[in-house]
């Protein structure tokens, strides 16, 4: 058995294309915008969010909406005021995509419960074939530990000895045969086995997620990742988390709920 702990990392994030942006307001008469937010130490996610806001109500420059007679200027003023008035869908537009490693299919199965604004790919046991077990023992079962271990290494010998049975390692042997035998030995392995996903979500759905799957009758792991996930977007975006806080328990909870 391979002991192992969940690991947490961001791939991909917003990039803006200025050039188009810069295009687009000149065409509207907000230049005057990107000078002010294209801020190379910015995260680009805000500054998407910010530009589908002001997009949406003309707030680009004074003037520009005759119903509007002053406008925020300050990101972090107005970025709060999308959050406090709930205008969640400009929120969508910023997507981050994670790869979480070593995680149990326990976690992987309450995670995609989670389908609106999420794109979710995960590694595949009807082709992948178990040789080693990856496990993590929670920590309430600490006590049971060398059982536990006992008891997963019995499984992962077995899938050795049923992949030696049927010549699983014998190159001649056709791929689909591989393939049907893989996907039945997996019935075979623990609920607990640690896997790979790759989850994207946009910003919107990130909070939702966050605040939810951190609450103190989460489950464990989802608790544990999540934790992780709000570290993570907090160094990210800090303006559009900055109003999370953790209580003592770890539960993240945010300022301005179901933005």
């Amino acid at each position: 058995m391979n002991a192992t702990s969940p690991e947490v990392h961001i791939i991909a994030r917003p990039a803006i294309d200025w050039p188009a942006v810069e295009a687009y307001l000149h065409s509207v008469g907000g230049e005057g915008w990107i000078a002010k937010s294209r801020d190379a130490d910015a995260p680009e996610a805000e500054a998407l969010v910010e530009f589908a806001g002001r997009l949406c109500y003309r707030s680009w420059e004074p003037g520009l909406n005759l119903n509007i007679s002053r406008i925020r200027t300050d990101r972090a003023k107005y970025l709060r005021n999308i959050l406090a008035s709930g205008h969640g869908s400009v929120l969508e537009h910023a997507q981050f995509t994670f790869v979480f490693h070593d995680v149990s299919r326990v976690f992987t199965h309450e995670l995609v419960r989670h389908r609106a604004g999420v794109a979710i790919s995960q590694e595949s046991l009807r082709y992948v074939r178990l040789t080693s077990l990856g496990f993590r023992v929670p920590e309430v079962l600490g006590e049971m530990r060398d059982e536990i271990v006992h008891l997963v290494e019995t499984l992962e010998d077995f899938q050795r000895t049923a992949a030696d049975r049927y010549r699983l390692n014998d190159s001649e042997l056709p791929f689909a045969v591989k393939k049907e035998v893989t996907s039945a030995l997996r019935r075979l392995a623990p609920l607990g086995l640690s896997t790979d996903l790759l989850w994207s979500a946009n910003v919107r759905t990130l909070r939702h997620v966050l605040e939810m799957r951190t609450a103190n009758e989460a489950e464990e792991e989802m608790r544990l990742v999540f934790g992780r996930v709000g570290e993570a977007m907090k160094r990210e975006c800090p303006i559009l988390f900055d109003d999370f806080i953790v209580d003592e328990g770890g539960q993240w909870v945010p300022a301005f709920h179901k933005v």
